[in-house]
């Protein structure tokens, strides 16, 4: 079993309720969605090469041909695991694309897998449970895809709340109080307990950021039907990290 990936490399989670803990993260290329703030855009075309950091943070990157098999990808996060590290991330592009190479390359790692995904492939989701400890899910809105995808993301949150569920919505000066509104109560109709992230926009593509007080007051909001509500940005980005 083979996929294509971007680059297998150490660093912080600069996103979400995990924040500042030190993560391998596996990046996948290909998605199922477009999203107008999308920072890795690059990853829907074609990659000849992964760039795997030869050991953990020292940011020095041995090109690996696409592309990689079960095998290899497990040696090189192994390398990477050598120093201490909270969970393997597995992240994209869409790493639910990859459903089966998580699988199979999971029972090789001895860490906790942490999935970032865009919470649409339902199927994908309940193969690999049983390999993820924790699921970061994004909630994308119809002003950002085009797209509505509601009861995908309502499907998704009932499978992947078995586990250490947290989900995140990117709030740009594009988001609508109607979109934010339905997606609060999506949550809460789960399940009012799931953690909730309110990240503002990192501006881009043309996306314009949220003004301070329109985050304050979503926030306000969404506190009057959800039990743990948190304004985090992309931390990361902050400090120069990738």
């Amino acid at each position: 079993m083979q996929a294509n990936l971007v680059e297998i490399f150490s660093s912080i989670q600069g996103e979400g309720m995990y924040v500042g803990y030190r993560q391998v993260f596996v990046r996948f290329l290909g998605c199922n969605i477009m999203c107008k703030y999308c920072d890795t855009i690059m990853l829907k075309e074609p990659h000849k090469y992964c760039l795997c950091e030869t050991a953990a943070g020292n940011r020095k990157f041995l090109q690996m041909e696409n592309p990689l098999s079960v095998e290899t990808v497990a040696e090189k996060i192994n390398v990477l695991l050598k120093g201490k590290h909270q969970a393997i991330s597995f992240t994209g592009g869409e790493p639910l694309c990859h459903a089966d190479f998580i699988c199979a390359l999971m029972p090789k790692l001895d860490c906790k897998g942490f999935l970032e995904t865009n919470g649409t492939l339902v199927d994908e989701m309940k193969k690999t449970l049983p390999y993820i400890d924790i699921i970061s899910m994004d909630i994308k809105l119809p002003s950002i895809t085009g797209e509505d995808l509601w009861q995908k993301h309502r499907a998704f949150i009932n499978v992947a709340k078995e586990k250490n569920l947290y989900i995140k919505l990117v709030i740009s000066d594009e988001t609508t109080d109607d979109e934010f509104l339905q997606a609060i109560h999506l949550i809460a109709d789960s399940d009012n307990r799931i953690p909730f992230i309110i990240q503002p926009v990192t501006p881009m593509n043309g996306c314009i950021a949220a003004k301070p007080e329109k985050i304050l007051q979503y926030q306000e909001i969404a506190l009057q039907v959800l039990q743990d509500v948190r304004v985090i940005p992309q931390t990361h980005k902050m400090i120069d990290q990738m």
